[in-house]
């Protein structure tokens, strides 16, 4: 676990100035809360990202160091040299990069300044998924079968416990995160093979070899628990999300609410996730991530960030959900309970990415011409503008397409029209993909899970 120094709870940390910590289409987002909230912006970008169109618009505008991320966007003295530079008395570090970052979030409030997300401690005790398991299960939040201990070295206990969570099971990196550091075993004879390679991964990846075991669930769904807590030992859930639509472990598509799950079997789980926020001191906003299957749901881990799909929440629960989190770092009383959050309609969200849409391989170049759509219950999350620069050293993430309707198929209706409605010329993008998965029978059903995608696109391929 991250060496960190426990942040007391504090109230009263105002400040009116805000570094943004990121780039893209969430920096454009933070910069847009922060100004409806009266704060003064900070941008920074890479010599890729000079042009970025949210830099002309933040109050402040530095370069901190080349393309490459190592050296501008992960480098923690220079944003903090930036900080001091700008007289910023805050930082948000959006998603991605530093915004998980344990140890960053420790020298943020070492330097004097506000980290806009959780405490450090925090931060650190869910980044160790035994850690993170352990709190869990205190908390009474359902977890999946397997223990909240390290994997013994020995390979004749690591088999035992095997056949106590019962195969297939899925060896994890206690450190990893985003799809990577684990394998599933089918068999015994795969184990140990297993666990060796993906103790060389996991050392190599997040500098730790600890794994741990659990149960493989063959068919589940991925379901995502918003949480919003302040300072004062007060927390809420927003609902919940549907983000089974993943290619190697990457979201595609998210929505909100996740379809056929009932009010009563989700209640009691978001009740959950709420204590488990007031036991570990969180701050801020936060999202516990399941897999759900057979009526039952499993923790996996949460993401002590600003999610990428919080817009389907935001659509649904009428909660600006950026700005509920400035506030909270601010160290203000959470102005909402739970029997005011009132979730209606649907949301869906659409990722497009400057990829090729049957490879998927990036695809970097100057924007010669974009359309977006807009209307009732349209929303676009974006930095790009006709000229544009894609650049090659980022995520191929260049926007968000967000629906609200009163219903899923209306909502699934609105969708289709806003992707027909949108128009990205001089580089590919995913777009015709996301087009015709939203003419998908099953998915238009609501009968898929998290492997689905990944078939439907190999049939897809064969058929060719």
């Amino acid at each position: 676990m991250p060496e960190t120094s426990e942040q007391p709870a504090v109230s009263g940390r105002r400040f009116d100035s805000v570094l943004i910590a990121n780039r893209g289409e969430i920096a454009a987002r933070i910069q847009r809360a922060c100004r409806e909230l009266g704060l003064t912006t900070v941008a920074i970008c890479s010599e890729a990202d000079r042009e970025a169109p949210y830099g002309s618009t933040a109050d402040s505008f530095l370069c901190i160091g080349p393309s490459s991320a190592a050296k501008s966007y992960l480098n923690q003295d220079t944003i903090l040299l930036a900080a001091r530079l700008t007289g910023a008395g805050a930082i948000h570090p959006g998603y991605g990069f530093l915004s998980e970052n344990a140890a960053f979030a420790d020298a943020v409030e070492k330097a004097g300044l506000v980290f806009i997300g959780p405490r450090a401690s925090s931060i650190a005790t869910m980044g160790d998924k035994i850690a993170a398991k352990r709190a869990m299960m205190a908390a009474g939040v359902p977890c999946v079968p397997g223990p909240d201990t390290a994997l013994p070295d020995d390979p004749a206990s690591v088999g035992r416990l095997a056949l106590e969570i019962g195969y297939p099971v899925i060896v994890k990196a206690s450190g990893g995160g985003g799809g990577r550091g684990m394998r599933v075993v089918p068999k015994a004879d795969q184990l140990l093979e297993a666990i060796a390679l993906t103790r060389e991964e996991a050392r190599k990846a997040f500098g730790s070899p600890s794994l741990y075991m659990e149960k493989f669930l063959q068919h589940p769904r991925h379901i995502e628990i918003q949480v919003l807590c302040d300072d004062h030992g007060n927390a809420v859930w927003l609902g919940h999300r549907d983000c089974s639509m993943q290619r190697r472990h990457q979201k595609v598509v998210e929505e909100a609410p996740a379809p056929g799950i009932a009010p009563d079997i989700i209640r009691p789980v978001g009740m959950a996730c709420v204590e488990a926020c007031r036991q570990i001191g969180y701050r801020g906003v936060g999202t516990f991530e399941f897999l759900y299957e057979n009526g039952a749901f499993y923790f996996i881990e949460m993401n002590t960030r600003l999610q990428v799909e919080h817009p389907v929440t935001e659509m649904t629960s009428e909660v600006d959900i950026v700005q509920a989190q400035i506030k909270a770092a601010q160290g203000e009383v959470l102005n909402l309970v739970q029997s005011e959050v009132i979730c209606k309609g649907h949301s869906f969200e659409c990722r497009i990415n400057a990829e090729d849409p049957d490879t998927f391989l990036p695809s970097a170049g100057v924007i010669t011409h974009l359309a977006l759509p807009q209307g009732p219950g349209i929303r676009v999350d974006t930095h790009i503008h006709a000229g544009y620069k894609v650049s090659p050293y980022y995520d191929s993430l260049i926007a968000k397409l967000i629906v609200h309707a009163p219903t899923r198929v209306k909502a699934m209706a609105r969708m289709c029209e806003a992707l027909a409605g949108t128009e990205v010329e001089g580089i590919a993008t995913n777009i015709p993909f996301l087009r015709a998965l939203f003419e998908d029978h099953a998915f238009a059903r609501g009968e898929t899970d998290i492997h689905y995608l990944e078939q439907w696109l190999k049939l897809r391929r064969a058929a060719a």
